[in-house]
């Protein structure tokens, strides 16, 4: 089988590139669709995955014309290597998905999250003939949606999966029983977080002085506007293909971004969000509160205040690290899902029943499911 791929950012990257390597090994034919944006790229060669690049995201907002002129041609670049590729299924989200399955006449299999609706969905939704997200999602997105115990972190986090890189210490030049914190600001420049504001600049020196003070701090500066000269904490440089692994060691993750603080939570890691001016209720953030393993902060003195609780609690790690054990097993190992999809061209009636099992039909809205029920 011929199988094409979107990963237009590297969290796309990671949920797929394991799902790659299996489809590869059992002798299919599979590409990956990306652009430049971040360490897209880096990780992709990286993890060396076949890829193809249809355009670049920049980080400063272009003009109208600009935009318009760049979209233009990233679609034609798109439809191209689509046509050119000739695939029997297609994974991604949003409407470069859509447009490579409408030229192609290919099923396209759309992977989502819990991250609210927008214009991405309401384009590549009609186009889908499979959607898939986690069961905390608390979206109807019609009879072509499924749902699966798990969140797409699964597909690289779960104890099946992700086997920890035991040097990564040596990496970062902390000592075996050294603690550290790593800390994550966003640079809140993606379609999703218009309008948004995480940490402030003040609130960002306030956070890594005090928390220098008790720990080893590694700051991810997603925008790299971090002057760290003046302060107690270290710039995090190790590949971004080794974030998991310094994740997995360190005693405390704070972010006012997503994905990792679903990543370190899943990792076993103490995991703190702070949502800033973001009011949306996302499903997986509330299942992960509930078990345990995660917590969300409106006020910045709130988040300061348990980040410095936790850091300086030697036994917090091992409570972590407990709830992990006792729910992250029971979740979907989302790359045999995905693997089982591709082979199946895109249909689920195609699937293993043992794995068809796993995917249940998203319950239409005013029904209950697991998501909105968890802290109802």
């Amino acid at each position: 089988m011929r199988i094409l791929v979107f990963a237009n950012t590297p969290a796309h990257v990671h949920l797929y590139r394991h799902a790659v390597d299996r489809l590869e090994s059992a002798g299919h034919d599979v590409l990956v669709l990306t652009r430049e944006y971040a360490c897209t790229t880096d990780l992709l060669d990286f993890f060396g995955l076949p890829y193809r690049r249809y355009g670049r995201h920049d980080t400063t907002a272009p003009s109208k014309p600009q935009l318009a002129r760049e979209l233009a041609e990233q679609a034609g670049r798109i439809v191209t290597e689509s046509v050119r590729f000739r695939p029997d299924v297609i994974f991604g989200r949003g409407p470069y998905a859509a447009l490579a399955g409408t030229v192609t006449r290919t099923p396209v299999v759309l992977v989502l999250d819990d991250e609210p609706g927008d214009f991405n969905h309401t384009v590549s939704r009609p186009f889908a003939d499979c959607i898939i997200s986690p069961a905390v999602t608390r979206r109807d997105l019609g009879d072509a949606h499924y749902t699966f115990d798990g969140f797409k972190e699964c597909a690289y986090l779960h104890p099946e999966v992700f086997e920890p890189d035991e040097a990564v210490r040596e990496y970062l030049g902390v000592d075996p029983e050294e603690p550290y914190a790593l800390v994550r600001f966003n640079a809140l420049d993606a379609l999703h977080d218009a309008g948004l504001e995480g940490f402030t600049r003040d609130q960002r020196r306030d956070l890594l002085e005090r928390l220098g003070e008790r720990a080893t701090v590694f700051v991810s500066d997603e925008g790299g506007e971090m002057d760290l000269q003046d302060l107690p904490a270290r710039q995090y440089d190790l590949h971004p293909a080794l974030i998991h692994d310094a994740m997995a060691e360190a005693s405390l993750l704070v972010a006012d971004t997503g994905t990792m603080v679903n990543e370190a939570a899943l990792l076993g890691t103490p995991a703190l969000r702070f949502r800033g001016t973001d009011d949306h209720e996302y499903g997986e953030f509330r299942e992960l509160e509930r078990v345990g393993i995660a917590e969300q902060f409106d006020e910045y003195d709130a988040v300061r205040d348990r980040s410095l609780e936790l850091v300086g609690d030697p036994s917090a790690s091992e409570r972590w690290e407990r709830r992990r054990r006792e729910y992250v097993g029971d979740l979907v190992n989302l790359t045999e899902l995905l693997v089982d999809v591709a082979e199946a061209g895109g249909s689920l009636e195609r699937v293993d029943p043992s794995v068809r099992r796993s995917l249940h039909p998203q319950p239409r809205v005013g029904t209950s499911n697991r998501g909105s029920s968890a802290s109802d």
